[in-house]
């Protein structure tokens, strides 16, 4: 009978004794003795490791086997059956001491120890015993070449083998993995090449490396022209195309092949799940003759990323044995479809668990928004790895706790983890949304020293960290300094343009990257147009809002949308961006939305306003943006009444307004600044430097725009309002806070209203220096009393 499929794990254990109990009685009632001792052969000895191999791999206990110590008459083949058992037990101590008492050793010892130092990672220990070795046969070189590719020193693998006065089939093989596990392809061929014979292995190991570094079609003619196959010839050819979304060659194969074993089944189910065809997933997970803990798991993933949780989950109550991966298949289904609670109920009832079960945990918990549960659980945690970290910082930057972020960045560091793609992506984000331009340069060093600069979504998330922190140049420079350019990388430097109001620029990196022959997609046409609309280029956009479809298949979204209606509204084009919204394919979201309310404000468009402000209130009542900007088109055009009817509405919905503030950076600390704002140490100085700047502005010019004081004040009053705006008292404390000459960089949570814009450009004139403000929608870089933007914006 097949024991694994009707025999319960408590039931196997308790098999393998009864096995070992029966052994051991014949053994007594029917071996013959010497001196009271039982004579135990070296096929028993092997016979009894073997046994407790598969308990200790079943349990991780090792099962009671004969002492060695009972042997009288103990022979070399007993001492290396011993040797050899510990070895393949993983007990390299054990082995050790051994290898050390045996009275005589011959090369199949010396062979077995080498071997057994190896697979530990003791390779220096091996490399002594071999230099140690009285005699060698190919055998012995194998062991030890092996050895040094199995701990990546395929430089070292090769200098033995060229040393090597024997070679076979085992060697050369060897040799060709080394090299293809290091990435080295071409070497690996080259090496295979020139075998003078192959087996069934190397053509496997060959075509399982063209598989993995996805050379595939070069894989598949070594396919078939290899003279003998084995089921893992077809799987690893079959799991290739799977693993590269070619499903229907791998099916192909599959039909073909003329035994199938439980891996090849899975790499087949494992395929369709995870290219969303679950029905033909499940169609053969029906006919498979045999299923493991794989089979399932491959199911439950399937459904879960097609968001049918309850079939996911009626699969993993009916599964008969399941393991720790089982169960973290079913949290990750959970807490990735929003069922954040009844993954903690199976977090609770799981039978152990691993760094997995708990890092999915984390990872649910921050990306539902349930920040602290998962830090909770994060300081639960038993062991925290690199993963754990991973999954606490990216959830505090998605949740915009960006300093907490940094934090747990600053801990782990301490810790002597070294940081991955993942954890570096998190945290240059948490410095982008900060604008945290400083630590973010020393986040770019730690790039460059995990070396990972060149990684191209790490040189992505630094294209955007520098972007949003105004230091564009910087953004170029990595942008120029990446060898592959994939679809993020350009999109991020044609995002990063567009946020700084160079349209021109971004519009000519979107024509290289058509000439470098990399496809577009919806991201790339936000940043398109996003530029477009930031330079007030209303015929560009809107040839490049009409070749989505036409030319590069692609839908726009209410994103694309958002973005012509803002270049639209800001223009001034507000009917056409009436008609547009009429004719989407969808009703107006928010961001359409929204776009065509600023531009109401813009271009005082009272009643349009209104209408527009409405329709916002019915799908957010509890946003406050439409409202603030309804009470400033009211304010604009002097209808206070109205104003203070917009304003009792909010208090009596209980609609709160976040203050407006704007904050700088000055020695690696950060300053924020509200509208006349005096808690400052500073403020008295800051004060009387905004005065005497003011004098200096006026006599240049500049005369303050009142219009831009929404409140029902005096005209003197007004004044000192404008004059104490967050972003002019943020400037001043730059400047008397900085070198002469340095450019200051200020960050504001709103748009920059029309009055500290014209004085922005005042001051850069007067103090003869360049000033770079981001506000809630983009940057403008003010120098010689002029703005980047061209005023439009």
């Amino acid at each position: 009978m097949m024991i694994g499929s009707f025999v319960s794990r408590e039931g196997l254990f308790r098999l393998i004794d009864s096995t070992v109990k029966c052994c051991e009685l014949i053994k007594h009632r029917l071996a013959p003795k010497r001196n009271g001792h039982l004579c135990y052969n070296t096929r028993e000895i092997s016979f009894y490791q073997k046994i407790a191999k598969r308990r200790v791999n079943a349990k991780k206990a090792i099962v009671k086997f004969p002492m060695f110590n009972e042997i009288p008459e103990r022979t070399l083949g007993s001492w290396n059956a011993i040797l050899a058992g510990h070895v393949k037990n993983g007990r390299i101590e054990q082995a050790s001491n051994v290898f050390d008492k045996m009275p005589e050793r011959d090369v199949v010892s010396w062979t077995t120890m080498i071997g057994g130092y190896a697979k530990a990672g003791k390779i220096d220990d091996a490399r002594q015993l071999f230099d140690k070795m009285p005699e060698r046969n190919v055998v012995s070189w194998n062991a030890m070449i092996t050895g040094y590719v199995q701990n990546g020193m395929v430089e070292d693998a090769r200098r033995l083998f060229e040393e090597a006065p024997e070679r076979d089939v085992v060697t050369w093989t060897a040799m060709v993995k080394g090299y293809a596990q290091k990435g080295r392809i071409q070497d690996a061929c080259n090496f295979f090449d020139r075998m003078p014979e192959k087996n069934v292995v190397s053509w496997t190991v060959m075509v399982t490396a063209l598989v993995q570094c996805g050379r595939l079609d070069e894989a598949r003619k070594l396919f078939d022209d290899m003279p003998d196959r084995n089921v893992v010839s077809w799987t690893a050819m079959i799991t290739g195309y799977v693993q590269n979304g070619r499903v229907d060659d791998a099916r192909e194969l599959f039909d073909k092949m003329p035994e199938r074993d439980v891996v090849t089944w899975n790499a087949m189910i494992t395929g369709y799940a995870q290219n969303g065809n679950v029905t033909e997933a499940q169609r053969l997970f029906d006919k498979m003759p045999q299923r493991n803990a794989v089979s399932w798991n491959a199911m439950i993933s399937g459904y879960s990323q097609r968001g049918e949780v309850e079939v996911a989950r009626q699969l993993f109550d009916e599964q008969p044995r399941r393991n720790v991966v089982s169960w973290n298949s079913m949290i990750a289904c959970l807490t990735q479809n929003g069922k954040i609670d009844d993954a903690r109920v199976l977090f609770e009832r799981m039978p152990e668990r691993n760094g997995v079960s708990w890092n999915s945990m984390v990872a649910g918990y921050a990306q539902n928004g349930r920040i602290e549960d998962a830090r909770e659980l994060f300081d639960k945690m038993p062991e925290r790895d690199v993963i754990s970290f991973n999954a606490m910082i990216a959830g505090y930057a998605q949740n915009e706790q960006g300093e907490q972020s940094l934090k747990l960045y600053s801990r782990m560091k301490k810790l002597g983890m070294k940081a991955n793609q993942s954890t570096l992506t998190s945290v240059l984000s948490a410095c982008a949304s900060l604008a945290v331009l400083e630590q973010g340069k020393q986040v770019h060093e730690d790039t460059i020293k995990t070396g990972l600069e060149s990684n191209v979504y790490v040189a992505s998330a630094l294209i955007a960290m520098y972007s949003k922190c105004g230091s564009i140049d910087h953004a170029c420079r990595v942008f120029d300094e990446i060898p592959i350019r994939d679809v993020v990388s350009w999109n991020s430097m044609i995002s990063g343009y567009a946020l700084h109001g160079y349209g021109k620029e971004a519009l000519k990196v979107f024509d290289q990257m058509q000439l470098a022959k990399v496809k577009p997609n919806d991201v790339t046409f936000v940043g398109v147009l996003s530029a477009c609309s930031h330079a007030g280029l209303v015929d560009k956009g809107l040839q490049y809002f009409d070749s989505m479809r036409q030319e590069h298949s692609i839908t726009p979204t209410e994103d694309h949308y958002g973005c012509i209606i803002g270049l639209l509204g800001r223009a001034g084009w507000l009917d056409e961006a009436e008609e547009i919204i009429n004719n989407m394919p969808f009703e107006p979201p928010l961001s359409v939305l929204g776009a065509l309310l600023g531009a109401c404000r813009i271009h005082k468009k009272t009643e349009l306003g209104k209408h527009v402000a409405e329709c916002i209130f019915k799908l957010e009542p509890k946003t406050a943006a439409p409202y603030i900007a309804l009470s400033n088109i009211y304010a604009a055009a002097g209808k206070w009444n109205e104003v203070m009817d917009v304003r009792k509405y909010m208090r009596d919905k209980g609609v709160k307004k976040n203050p407006g503030c704007s904050w700088v950076e000055v020695k690696n600390r950060v300053y924020t600044f509200l509208t006349g704002d005096q808690s400052h140490p500073e403020t008295e100085k800051i004060y009387a430097a905004l005065e005497g700047l003011v004098e200096r502005m006026k006599e240049a010019g500049y005369v303050p725009d009142n219009n831009f004081v929404l409140h029902d004040v005096e005209e003197e009053e007004k004044d000192q309002i404008l004059n104490y705006h967050s972003e002019k008292l943020a400037i001043v404390f730059g400047l008397i806070s900085t070198p002469s000459g340095m450019p200051i960089k200020i960050f504001k949570n709103l748009r920059v209203c029309g009055d500290c814009h014209t004085a922005t450009k005042f001051i850069s004139k007067v103090v003869d220096r360049e000033i770079v403000v981001r506000d809630a929608n983009r940057f403008h870089h003010f120098q010689d009393g002029f703005c980047s933007c061209g005023d439009f914006w």
